[in-house]
C-alpha cells in the first residue's frame, strides 16, 4: 500500500491510497481519482511533509520553493543527509506536533527541535501564531517514481 498526498487544480488536498505506482497511473489515465470537494479529474502527486518547529519566531514566508531531482543527483543526496541530520537532531513528537510546538512557544515546556505530523490547518494555525517550522517531504534512498 502506497499512500500520495494529492491536490486538485483548484488546490483542495487530499490523500489517496494505492496498491503501488502503477495503480495511481492507472487510476489517473482512466480518470478514476476525483477531488472530492470539487470532483474534478485535474488531480496530481504532490510532495508529502513534514513538519519541524524551533522555539524562535520568525515571520512566516510569504511563498514556498519547490524544487523537482532526480533521485540519484548529488542535490538529493545532499538533501537525504539534511533530512538526517534534522532526523538524528529532533524529537519525535508525532501526532502531537501542534501541541507540542505550541508548549514549546509559549516556554510551557523545555526548548528543543521536534518533528513529526500535523494538517495543513494545524500548519497554518501555528504559523499565524509565529511559531518556526518548515515542512519537508522524507525521502527514501531507492529511486523515486
Amino acid at each position: 500500500m502506497i499512500i500520495y498526498d494529492l491536490l486538485c487544480e483548484n488546490d483542495h488536498r487530499m490523500e489517496g491510497w494505492f496498491s503501488g505506482p502503477e495503480d495511481y497511473d492507472f487510476q489517473l489515465d482512466q480518470g478514476l481519482i476525483r477531488c472530492p470537494h470539487c470532483d474534478t479529474p485535474a488531480v496530481r502527486r504532490v510532495p508529502s511533509a513534514v513538519a519541524l518547529a524551533s522555539g524562535t519566531r520568525a515571520e512566516p514566508a510569504a511563498m514556498t520553493s519547490v524544487a523537482a531531482l532526480p533521485a540519484d543527483s548529488q542535490a538529493m543526496g545532499l538533501y537525504r543527509q539534511l533530512v538526517g541530520a534534522l532526523m538524528a537532531s529532533t524529537e519525535d513528537v508525532g501526532t502531537a506536533f501542534a501541541e507540542e510546538a505550541r508548549k514549546i512557544h509559549y516556554r510551557e515546556a523545555p526548548e528543543r527541535g521536534i518533528r513529526g505530523s500535523a494538517t495543513d490547518e494545524e500548519f497554518d494555525a501555528l504559523r499565524d501564531e509565529g511559531i518556526e517550522l518548515i515542512r519537508l517531504p522524507i525521502v527514501g534512498k531507492r529511486k523515486l517514481s
